[in-house]
C-alpha cells in the first residue's frame, strides 16, 4: 500500500497540471492534425497528430483565451475558464474551394539541383524556436513545368552545449509550408498538404526531404518555402505536450523565453540578395518581416552579413507535351 500511494499521487498530480483536449472538424468529427494553438500574446502550442493537445491553468496562469486555427477552417475563440473537452472547427468554404487535386502524367524531365549552404558553425545559426516560421524564397528560372521533388535543409545537429555529450539524442518535429509571390513578400498559403517531417541528431548535415509526392510546382512568380518547429517528438514520433517557453526572473520581472530546438538552422552570407523571411505565428496579424537591418540592428547573424537560410531544392522540370 505504501508503494501504491506515490504512484497515486503522481497521478493525480498529472491531471491537475494538465488536461488533454482535440480539435475536431465540426462536419466529419476528425481530428484536426497539427492545429495552432494561440494564447494571444505571442506564445501558444500546437495539437498532435490526433488532434489532442494539453492546457491547464497551473501551467499558463496568465492565459484566459485560446485561438484555435487550422488550414481549411475557420479560427475559433475559446475562454479558458470553460474549454470543451472536443473543440469543433467550421470549415472555411472559400478555403476549401482552393484545394486543387492533380492527376501527374508521366512525362520526361530533367533535373536540376539548386545546391544548399552547409556550415558547422553554431555562431552563424538561428536557434529555432516554436514560435517562429522561417520561407525562404526561390524563383521560377524555367518556362517549363517545374515540380520540387526535393527540398535539402542545411541543419546542425551537434549541441549547442559544448560541455554536453556528443551524441545527444532527440527528435524534432517540423511544418513545411509553400506560399506565393506577393510583391516580393510571402503571400497567399499555396493549397498543397502540410509536409509533417523530423529531424534527429543522425541525421546529415544536409538534409533531404523528399517531398515529390506533395505534386508541389513553382509559380511563374516563384514560391516561398517555410519551415517551422512544431516540438520535440516522443519515441513513437509522436508531438510531445510540453510548455514550449519557461519564465526568467529580471528586474523588469518576470520574462517569458521560448524554448530553443535542435537542430540548429546555419544562415550564410554566400548568398547576395535578401531571400530569408520570418515571423511569429502566435501572433494575431502573423506579418512576415524580411532578415535585414530593418527587421533587427542587434541581431549577430544580421550584423555579420548571415541574414539568409541556405536552403536548397531538386528540381524536376518537365519536358512540353
Amino acid at each position: 500500500m505504501k508503494k501504491l500511494f506515490p504512484l497515486l499521487l503522481l497521478f493525480l498530480a498529472k491531471i491537475v497540471c494538465a488536461q488533454t483536449y482535440t480539435v475536431l472538424d465540426s462536419v466529419q468529427k476528425s481530428p484536426i492534425s497539427y492545429a495552432t494553438i494561440s494564447f494571444g500574446n505571442g506564445n501558444g502550442t500546437f495539437a498532435d497528430a490526433d488532434g489532442n493537445f494539453s492546457f491547464s491553468k497551473k501551467w499558463y496562469p496568465d492565459i484566459d483565451s485560446l485561438y484555435i486555427s487550422a488550414l481549411g477552417h475557420r479560427e475559433l475563440a475559446l475562454s479558458t475558464k470553460s474549454l470543451p473537452k472536443q473543440i469543433l472547427l467550421i470549415q472555411d468554404v472559400a478555403e476549401l474551394k482552393e484545394v486543387i487535386i492533380t492527376a501527374e502524367k508521366k512525362r520526361k524531365f530533367k533535373t536540376r539541383k539548386l545546391p544548399s549552404e552547409v556550415h558547422n558553425d553554431y555562431f552563424r545559426c538561428w536557434l529555432p524556436t516554436v514560435e517562429s516560421e522561417i520561407a525562404v524564397f526561390f524563383p521560377k528560372s524555367s518556362e517549363k513545368p517545374t515540380k520540387i521533388a526535393s527540398v535539402y535543409l542545411p541543419v546542425k545537429v551537434e549541441s549547442s552545449n559544448r560541455n554536453a555529450t556528443k551524441g545527444q539524442s532527440f527528435s524534432t518535429l517540423f511544418k513545411m509550408q509553400f506560399y506565393g509571390n506577393d510583391k516580393g513578400y510571402p503571400g497567399k498559403r499555396l493549397p498543397y498538404e502540410d509536409v509533417i517531417f523530423s529531424v534527429t541528431n543522425k541525421d546529415k548535415s544536409n538534409f533531404e526531404l523528399n517531398v515529390s509526392e506533395y505534386k508541389v510546382y513553382i509559380p511563374k512568380e516563384g514560391v516561398f518555402v517555410s519551415i517551422q518547429v512544431m516540438g520535440y517528438a516522443d519515441k513513437d514520433g509522436k508531438l510531445q505536450q510540453t510548455k514550449k517557453y519557461h519564465e526568467v526572473e529580471t528586474r523588469k520581472g518576470i520574462v517569458k523565453v521560448s524554448t530553443t530546438f535542435r537542430p540548429l538552422l546555419p544562415f550564410t552570407n554566400k548568398i547576395s540578395n535578401y531571400r530569408t523571411f520570418t515571423r511569429r505565428i502566435f501572433y494575431k496579424n502573423r506579418t512576415w518581416q524580411r532578415f535585414d537591418r530593418e527587421y533587427s540592428q542587434n541581431n549577430n547573424l544580421i550584423k555579420n552579413n548571415h541574414t539568409n537560410y541556405g536552403m536548397g531544392l531538386k528540381l524536376h522540370v518537365f519536358e512540353e507535351e
